[in-house]
C-alpha cells in the first residue's frame, strides 16, 4: 500500500514539474533564443520618447479564413475610447490562502486620466486608418533610472461590436538588459513577467464571456483579455476623474 501511494506521489510530482517546466519555457524562451524570434512589422500612429501606439501585423489573421478578419477601419470617437478605457480595472490574483488572510484585493482602474487622454486620441485615430489584419498597441513608460522603467503596455482589435483588449504587462518594472534586445518595446503584447492581475471592466453587463482552453488557464491567460460588447453600452458621459 505504501508503495503505491509513493507511486501516485511520484507521478503527480513529475506532473507538476511538467508544468512548471512548461511555464519557465514560455516565460524564458524569448530571451534564449534572442534574435531568433521575429520581428512584427508595425505602423507607427503616435510616438515620443517613453510612449507609442502602433498598428502591427496580426499574425492570426488569415487571408484564407477570412472570419479571422478585423472589423477594421473602425469608426470611434475619442471619447467613446476614452471612456472604454477608464473603464478598465485591475485585481490583484490572490490564491485562496491570501484571501483568507487578507481578503479581496481592491479594483484598480488600468489607466490614470493622463494616459487616457494621452491615449484615447491616438487608438481612435489607429482604428480609423487600421486595416482588417491589423491591431492596435500601445506603450507606456515611466524612466525610473538609466536602466530601469515601470511599463503598461498591450494591444486591441475589433470583431463587430466587439472590442477585443489584451493587456500584457501592467504597471511592471522591467530592466533594460546590458546586452541583448529589449523585448518591453519591440513586443508590448507580450508579458515581460508572469502576470499577477485579472482584468475587468464597468459596468460588468458589457463583458461578453467565452469558454477557454487547458492550455489557456495553466498559462493564466483567462483574465488578462477583456472582450467588450459596444451594443451593450448605454450612452453616457467619459468619466475623468479615476485615479490610482
Amino acid at each position: 500500500m505504501k508503495s503505491q501511494v509513493s507511486e501516485v506521489k511520484s507521478i503527480k510530482n513529475r506532473e507538476e514539474l511538467s508544468r512548471v517546466a512548461t511555464l519557465l519555457i514560455f516565460y524564458f524562451l524569448p530571451g534564449l533564443l534572442g534574435c531568433a524570434i521575429p520581428h512584427v512589422p508595425y505602423r507607427s500612429v503616435y510616438e515620443d520618447p517613453v510612449n507609442f501606439v502602433r498598428l502591427e501585423l496580426d499574425d492570426l489573421v488569415l487571408p484564407e479564413w477570412p472570419p479571422t478578419a478585423h472589423n477594421h477601419p473602425k469608426v470611434i470617437t475619442a471619447d467613446e475610447v476614452a471612456r472604454l478605457l477608464d473603464g478598465i480595472r485591475v485585481q490583484e490574483h490572490r490564491i485562496w490562502l491570501q484571501k483568507w488572510i487578507q481578503g479581496e484585493a481592491p479594483f484598480e482602474p488600468v489607466f490614470s486620466p493622463d494616459e487616457i487622454r494621452l491615449l484615447s486620441q491616438h487608438i481612435a485615430q489607429a482604428l480609423a486608418e487600421a486595416r482588417d489584419n491589423e491591431r492596435v498597441t500601445f506603450y507606456l513608460s515611466q524612466p525610473q533610472t538609466s536602466v530601469k522603467r515601470v511599463i503598461t503596455s498591450g494591444g486591441l482589435y475589433f470583431h463587430g461590436t466587439e472590442l477585443h483588449f489584451i493587456l500584457g504587462n501592467w504597471q511592471i518594472i522591467y530592466g533594460i538588459p546590458t546586452y541583448g534586445m529589449i523585448y518591453d518595446r519591440r513586443y508590448p503584447m507580450r508579458p515581460t513577467a508572469p502576470k499577477e492581475f485579472d482584468l475587468f471592466f464597468q459596468p460588468s453587463e458589457a463583458v461578453v464571456h467565452y469558454r477557454h482552453s487547458l492550455w489557456d488557464t495553466l498559462l493564466a491567460n483567462t483574465t488578462d483579455e477583456l472582450v467588450i460588447d459596444l451594443a451593450k453600452l448605454q450612452p453616457g458621459p467619459v468619466a475623468t476623474t479615476s485615479s490610482r
